[in-house]
């Protein structure tokens, strides 16, 4: 088992998960922003930090998502799930088949809107979870359900 780059990339949607869930990230501190420089004037912000702000959720909403869908990787084999996640850091996981404890199939609002899923693979480390974020609904199933299969059929406890 080599440490290498997996090589199935996750679903085209997920860059519009992403950018909305980006979008719903900035949406306290705007409001925020609006209530201290709204009616009351508790605060006076000024234009040009109006400008600022804008194009700089613009930019993080614009690159971001697309950054990570060119980053996002995963590869399920007989003997290992393969992970690569991250924008600014990467990061990369192999998760031997003997190590898997649990396979979940998880899924948020805006996952939801889009039709998309997460599967999450916990093994026996201490490193955490594997995740595979930007799956399709039905590809997530069928992942959990070959990952438990392939996890069943492997001797040992996963400890």
């Amino acid at each position: 088992m080599e440490l290498r780059p997996p090589r199935e990339r996750v679903d085209p949607r997920a860059r519009w998960m992403w950018t909305g869930t980006d979008l719903v990230r900035f949406v306290p501190v705007t409001v925020v922003l609006l209530l201290v420089s709204g009616p009351w004037d508790w605060f006076t912000v000024p234009t040009w930090l109006w400008v600022a702000y804008a194009v700089l959720v613009a930019a993080y909403v614009g690159i971001v998502p697309q950054w990570r869908f060119l980053v996002h990787r995963w590869e399920v084999t007989e003997s290992a799930v393969y992970t690569q996640t991250g924008w600014w850091a990467r990061e990369r996981r192999i998760a031997p088949m003997s190590r898997v404890q649990t396979v979940d199939h998880r899924q948020g609002a805006i996952a939801r809107l889009f039709g998309l899923a997460t599967v999450r693979v916990t093994t026996a480390s201490s490193a955490g979870a594997l995740t595979i974020e930007g799956l399709g609904q039905a590809q997530a199933l069928d992942i959990v359900e070959e990952l438990t299969r392939m996890a069943d059929s492997v001797p040992g406890d996963a400890t």
